[in-house]
């Protein structure tokens, strides 16, 4: 049985490893995020980079997801495609091309609309083009992102 919070949501028991996989119970894992993480936006990009140039794309997509979940309406989008990039690369790095190709894709159009007018100095115009080249050529390299601008 899995273990739930006191809502009945599941939890993130299980120990996971770099990619986001589930390891066998007892196992040691890499720390997850908390259910509960609560960041500003500039905090979350510097940590989601930070995991990002770690090689730890799983972990980066949960401290995203956490901010889109908690943005205001006008940016929640922005921050879905941020997440789902990062959840494109776990897909790269677990050796599914085909879902990354998906989930990078999605993204990249979810991200367009931002281009021009993108809060918190994130860089769209290359995470979108960074997202289309690794979904159009996975093999294309290391998979290297940088989500704000210089």
């Amino acid at each position: 049985m899995r273990d739930r919070d006191e809502s009945g949501r599941p939890r993130n028991s299980r120990p996971r490893d770099a990619y986001g996989r589930p390891l066998p119970h007892g196992a040691t894992g890499i720390p997850t995020m908390p259910d509960d993480l609560d960041m500003p936006p500039e905090e979350a990009l510097a940590e989601a980079q930070h995991l990002l140039d770690a090689d730890r794309p799983f972990h980066a997509h949960e401290v995203l997801e956490a901010v889109w979940k908690a943005a205001p309406e006008p940016e929640r989008e922005l921050w879905r495609g941020l997440a789902q990039v990062a959840v494109g690369i776990t897909h790269l790095r677990r050796g599914n091309a085909r879902g990354a190709e998906a989930l990078l894709s999605r993204a990249a159009e979810r991200l367009v609309p931002y281009g021009t007018d993108a809060p918190h100095n994130i860089d769209v115009g290359g995470v979108v083009q960074r997202a289309r080249d690794l979904a159009a050529s996975p093999e294309n390299g290391p998979v290297t992102l940088r989500l704000t601008l210089p």
